[in-house]
């Protein structure tokens, strides 16, 4: 069969009909051949362009399809188409955010997570995210001020550095290096000195340091000679000592043996306190009749009278 050349101008026609109407959609960001569900929000003004990314978390699901201007509003209304498989609830906010320091926009869905889920042609609340080139716009009024007063003062530094270091002539130069050589020569003459006082008594500086090497020596020997002292035995011993000396108190508190005895019981106590008046009543008596006892001095027996007082 032979197709004739009207027909195939005709399908040629179609086809290259369709392959612009396919490019043109998928310019736009649309696919003829793949299923999508379509959603809206919108702004305050226009940062998007056609085929910008649609993502969620990161990840891009989907991208604006349309972008219009409404006049009762004055908001731009923005539709996005994602992909179907996508579930996410109606309250979710849907975040303007610059991809780049290019200046790039693009959406992001914030899922709200809360069961309610989202139907095609619902429209969702949005956010605008400040990015760095928004910031440093709205902010560029007071980063050049501040610009200004630095580069105004840097330049009153670099003034006043200069008005200091102008005095370059040579009477100054010279002055300076003057000084400087004269407090150099001063310190090599200090130098010297030291020099030569360290010589000088380099026998003396020898003898002290050996005087002083003999000492920490003999320090050392002492306190090795106090640390081998049997000083525990010294103590030991002085406790048994005081521990026999407790124990003999003990006893003599508790009355044991003659010490004991003597310190406790009362009726030694007054034995020895009636001996004591007997022996100061006999002593008495020997004092006013002697003869009573001393019979060698009379031959008849005096018989024995008390005494009145």
């Amino acid at each position: 069969m032979k197709i004739s050349r009207e027909v195939k101008t005709a399908v040629l026609v179609i086809s290259g009909i369709f392959l612009f109407i396919y490019l043109y959609t998928y310019l736009k960001g649309e696919d003829l051949f793949s299923k999508t569900e379509t959603y809206y929000t919108e702004f305050d003004y226009n940062a998007l362009s056609m085929s910008s990314p649609v993502t969620i978390k990161g990840n891009s699901v989907g991208k604006i399809n349309d972008i219009t201007y409404d006049f009762e509003t004055g908001k731009t209304v923005v539709s996005f188409t994602v992909n179907p498989k996508l579930k996410f609830s109606k309250n979710s906010i849907v975040r303007l955010y610059e991809t780049g320091l290019m200046g790039g926009n693009a959406l992001a869905i914030v899922n709200a997570n809360d069961g309610q889920q989202a139907q095609p042609g619902d429209k969702l609340a949005s956010e605008v995210q400040p990015g760095l080139i928004t910031s440093l716009k709205n902010n560029f009024t007071g980063i050049s001020s501040d610009l200004d007063s630095t580069i105004r003062s840097a330049d009153t530094l670099f003034v006043n550095l200069n008005k200091v270091i102008k005095d370059t002539s040579d009477e100054s130069l010279q002055s300076t290096i003057a000084e400087l050589n004269a407090t150099l020569k001063s310190f090599k003459r200090l130098a010297i000195s030291l020099e030569s006082v360290v010589s000088a008594n380099e026998s003396k500086i020898n003898a002290s340091l050996e005087s002083f090497t003999k000492t920490s020596e003999n320090i050392t020997t002492l306190t090795n000679d106090i640390k081998d002292v049997e000083l525990s035995k010294t103590i030991s011993t002085l406790d048994n000592t005081l521990s026999s000396m407790n124990a003999l108190l003990s006893d003599i508190q508790q009355g044991k043996g003659s010490m004991g005895k003597l310190m406790n019981d009362e009726s030694l106590y007054n034995n020895l306190e009636g001996a004591t008046k007997e022996m100061e009543e006999l002593l008495r008596d020997i004092k006013l009749h002697p003869k009573r006892y001393f019979r060698i001095l009379s031959r008849k027996e005096i018989p024995y009278e008390d005494d009145e007082n």
